[in-house]
Formats: structure tokens, C-alpha cells, sequence
């Protein structure tokens, strides 16, 4: 059984479909649209439906191999702040609410708060950039700070130039990222947005199947994406140790460099690298998609899998309904408003709910035209 899940994921090509889950529900984003849905506490769906005009639309030359990689990052964190407020703010709407009046906020100015909060905004990129100083912080400062304290410490002689202080540094990386998601796992209400993730693979994996998109369909694929953030971050994590060494043995600080100096130098060239370590990545998963079956690239990939067994779980029938919602929406939306031939926004943002995914209508013959490229 372990052995067909896996055959089926390097089994078949990969769309430009992507998803992220959220509070009690799915974010999913096509090429040009953008949907949220959303589990309520009286069981209805709500849905966030959008049109998604980006930079590479407007700007063609962000399309460009390694550039993409970037613009996805960042489109990406900027998306799921906005799915994650949208989510939180229909998923606790009372609990909010109650907060807010015991604070002596009016409803009106919760609404606004709440609605402000929906959108990408100045706020939106002062969150990834707090986020991205956190992050350098955890990923890169922190790792190499101690592999240069464990080199000195038992004299193991790595310097900047080798491999060795490299790989470690990659090693404390990717130790800090498993215990950080294996921890936060107890946590019933991460627990319960890894069910929706898993819900959001299945989901995908029904589509690329060119199945019907219900529940008892989505039911039977794994919860395992090659193309999930998840197998990006080990693709990073794995690009990093690679770069690192290799740029490192040609680079050389001057003699008179203390060794403090020279690993704060060293630190602050490492942030910069990781913007083309992230076009890097996303041209492997790219590629890792469009070549499911080769055997190099599905060996690089499986740690990748392995990963997601801590951030994703096996979703409810309900959850799987709600990321079915999801991408049937943006099926709908591509196909009805031509989204792909728009040069402009023609399509404005829109809240619906719907009791059953049923009433979204499946749309039919669409997978050649999400196949990556």
C-alpha cells in the first residue's frame, strides 16, 4: 500500500494549481484566480472569490526562470496573510466580536478592522518583512552562529571555504524546522489546519486525476504533494548547503578579518543568497513536476514527501468537502470570466456561501490548460 501511494504521486503531471490551508478552510490559487472557503460554525461554506492579477502579468520580464521563483515567495506570503486573516475572521467572527465589545471597540470599527485586515495592503508586506527578518533570524543567523561555536568549541577546524561547515549549518537548520512543526503538531488547532492541508493535497491530486471533484473520490489519494511548501523548504534547505559551499570556497575575507568579522560578513551574504536560493528551488520543483518519473529527481524529491508526513494529516469528509469548494471555485471562475485572456481585472472580489460543494458547478476538460510548463 505504502509503495502505490507513492507510485501514483511520480505517476502522472502536475498543474499550476496551488493551495495553502487556513483556519478551518482552503486557500487555492490558479494562475488568475484566487479563492478562500471557509468551514462557518453553522456549517455553511463561505467563499472568498477573486481574480488574481499579479506583477508577471503585468510585468511579462517576472516570468523569467529564477525570477518566478522570487515573485511566487513573496505573492505567496502576501495571499496567505490575507487568506489567514480572511479565515480567522469568519472562523472566530463571535469570538472576535466579544473581544472587541469587552474592549470597548464599536462592531463598526471591528468590521472595518476585520475587512482592512482582508487585503493586501502596506500592512501585508510590514508582516512578510517582520517574518523575513524572523525567519533569517531562525534559519540563517541562529545555524550558522552555532556551527561556528561547535567548530571552535571541539576545535573540528571547519572553515568557511569547506563543505563540512555547510553541511552542518544545513543540518541545524533542518533539525530546527522538524522539531518547530513536530511541536506546534500537539496543538489541536494546528493539527486540525495540517487535516486541511492534506484535505488541499487530495483535493489537487482529484483534479490531476481528471476525476469528478467530490469526496468520495478525493478520499482515496495520499495526503503527499511533490509540489507543496513543505518539499520547497527542504529544496532550500538543500540548495543552501550546495550554494553556500561552493560560493564560500571562492570567496576569501581579508587576512586581517577577525573571525567574529568574518562570519558576520558571512551572515549578512547568506540573507542576499537567499533570494536566488529560492528561484533555484522553485525551478527544481518545477522541474521535479514535469519529470515525475525520473529517478534522480524522485530521489531528491522524497525527503521532500517524508516532510510532509509532519505537516499534513488525514482530513474529515468535511474538511475534504470545504478544499473541494476551493478549487472547483476557481475552475469555475478561470472558465467562466476567460480569466487567462484578461488584460486587465475584470472579475471583482465577491463573498458567497454555499450549504454543499455540489452547487458549484464542475467544470469539465480542464486539466491541459494547468499543466506546468
Amino acid at each position: 500500500m505504502f509503495i502505490k501511494k507513492f507510485a501514483l504521486i511520480f505517476a502522472k503531471q502536475y498543474t499550476s494549481l496551488g493551495g495553502q490551508a487556513v483556519i478551518e478552510g482552503v486557500m487555492m490559487r490558479s494562475p488568475n484566480a484566487f479563492v478562500v472557503a471557509v468551514r462557518k460554525a453553522d456549517g455553511k461554506i463561505r467563499l472568498r472569490k477573486d481574480q488574481w492579477f499579479g506583477l508577471s502579468k503585468k510585468y511579462p520580464f517576472f516570468k523569467k526562470p529564477f525570477l518566478r521563483g522570487v515573485l511566487m515567495l513573496v505573492e505567496s506570503m502576501a495571499n496567505g496573510i490575507v487568506a489567514l486573516n480572511y479565515s480567522a475572521n469568519i472562523a472566530m467572527a463571535e469570538e472576535m466580536k466579544e473581544k472587541a465589545l469587552k474592549s470597548g471597540m464599536s462592531e463598526a470599527d471591528l468590521q472595518k478592522k476585520m475587512k482592512a485586515a482582508e487585503k493586501v495592503s502596506f500592512s501585508t508586506f510590514l508582516t512578510i518583512a517582520s517574518s523575513f527578518i524572523l525567519g533569517m533570524g531562525l534559519f540563517v543567523f541562529l545555524p550558522h552562529t552555532l556551527t561556528a561555536w561547535l567548530s571552535s568549541f571541539f576545535d573540528l577546524q571547519w572553515s568557511l571555504d569547506g563543505f563540512a561547515f555547510h553541511a552542518f549549518d544545513g543540518l541545524i537548520k533542518a533539525m530546527i524546522f522538524i522539531l518547530y512543526i513536530f511541536l506546534i503538531g500537539f496543538l489541536p488547532d494546528i493539527r486540525k489546519v495540517f487535516q486541511y492541508h492534506g484535505a488541499e493535497h487530495k483535493s489537487i491530486s482529484t483534479f490531476e486525476a481528471e476525476e469528478t471533484l467530490e469526496v468520495s473520490n478525493a478520499k482515496k489519494y495520499t495526503t503527499l504533494h511533490p509540489r507543496c511548501g513543505t518539499s520547497f523548504i527542504f529544496f532550500l534547505l538543500l540548495v543552501s548547503i550546495v550554494l553556500f559551499s561552493a560560493i564560500f570556497s571562492l570567496v576569501s575575507f581579508p587576512a586581517e578579518y577577525s573571525n567574529i568579522l568574518k562570519h558576520f560578513f558571512a551572515i549578512i551574504f547568506k540573507v542576499f543568497l537567499m533570494f536566488p536560493i529560492a528561484g533555484i528551488s522553485y525551478e527544481l520543483i518545477k522541474i521535479a513536476g514535469k519529470y515525475p518519473s525520473n529517478p534522480v529527481l524522485r530521489l531528491i524529491g522524497f525527503p521532500g514527501l517524508m516532510l510532509q508526513k509532519l505537516t499534513t494529516k488525514e482530513p474529515t469528509d468535511s474538511q475534504l468537502e470545504v478544499a473541494l469548494a476551493s478549487i472547483k471555485t476557481v475552475l469555475y471562475l478561470e472558465k467562466k470570466y476567460s480569466l487567462n485572456e484578461a488584460k486587465e481585472k475584470v472579475l471583482k472580489l465577491e463573498e458567497t456561501e454555499i450549504t454543499s460543494v455540489n452547487e458549484i458547478d464542475q467544470q469539465s476538460d480542464l486539466l491541459k490548460e494547468f499543466l506546468e510548463v
